[in-house]
């Protein structure tokens, strides 16, 4: 029997994982008071139950209730029980965008400082979230990235690590994305915005990408970038990094950029035990 604890940073999309999970085939519980957690595992690996497979989400709204929390995971541990914990992570800034757009109030604290509930929450989870065995961080993925996620680990049993890496292209005239680790600018190549047919294009289009990549210094910058990035990740894992964002640039993040990051996802894609998306972050402004 299989029993997954789900908890994590609010906002961070631990509902949708419990419902990918149940998708997935797993009996799931979602809020199961803390002090029955031990007794309702008991009872599910008892010889003869029907449940193969379990995840139970928890909700962590105090200081009180993260102890709670602790103790019970502690007593799965003395009586015997295999658990693993899944913790649902993003950013501040995302965590904050995302509570500002649903409206909603943070469950730790209602006098309507966002700002100050996530660093508190953070600040309580940190225990846990250093003792999780896997720790999905959602600032840029997508539901059906999530669902990739999930399903490799916990139906299909692949290796993993905690490392999330974003592919962001972008344009330099809108500014360095903020949250980029590595920065790579693609502007020495020719800028197919000069070419009358391929101006009102993008990178994701078939006649800018087969344009940019047909200059040979496309595909070396490649070849070299992958390289480096095939040495840099195995590291960045060891150190206990849990996301990376690339960000490669051009003028405006329309074509060169985007290009080039879709050929980076291409060759990083179905490679390693990690997460990847592909976001385009310039390259439908209108300027």
């Amino acid at each position: 029997m299989r029993l997954v604890i789900v908890t994590g940073m609010s906002g961070s999309g631990k509902q949708t994982a419990m419902k990918l999970l149940e998708d997935a085939g797993y009996y799931c519980v979602d809020n199961l008071p803390v002090p029955l957690v031990p007794t309702f595992a008991e009872l599910i690996v008892q010889p003869g139950s029907e449940i193969e497979k379990a995840a139970v989400g928890l909700d962590i709204r105090s200081d009180q209730a993260f102890g709670d929390i602790m103790r019970a995971l502690s007593q799965l541990t003395e009586r015997g029980i295999a658990y693993e914990v899944l913790f649902m992570d993003a950013d501040d800034s995302t965590l904050l965008k995302r509570y500002k757009e649903s409206r909603r109030m943070h469950p730790i604290d209602g006098n309507g400082a966002i700002e100050e509930s996530i660093l508190k929450e953070r600040s309580i989870l940190k225990e846990i979230r250093d003792k999780a065995d896997y720790v999905i961080d959602t600032s840029s993925l997508l539901t059906r990235e999530l669902k990739e996620e999930l399903d490799r680990i916990f139906v299909r049993n692949e290796a993993y690590n905690s490392l999330m890496i974003t592919i962001m292209s972008f344009g330099f005239k809108n500014g360095i994305p903020l949250d980029a680790d590595l920065v790579f600018d693609v502007r020495f190549l020719p800028n197919p915005f000069y070419i009358d047919e391929l101006k009102k294009k993008t990178g994701n289009d078939k006649e800018v990408y087969d344009y940019v990549m047909s200059f040979a210094e496309a595909g070396l910058f490649l070849d070299k970038l992958t390289d480096m990035l095939a040495f840099l990740i195995p590291n960045y894992v060891k150190e206990g990094k849990y996301r990376l964002v690339i960000g490669i640039g051009c003028t405006g993040g329309k074509h060169r950029s985007v290009t080039l990051a879709n050929a980076l996802y291409k060759r990083m894609k179905d490679h390693g035990n990690y997460g990847l998306t592909l976001v385009h972050k310039d390259v439908d402004r209108l300027k």
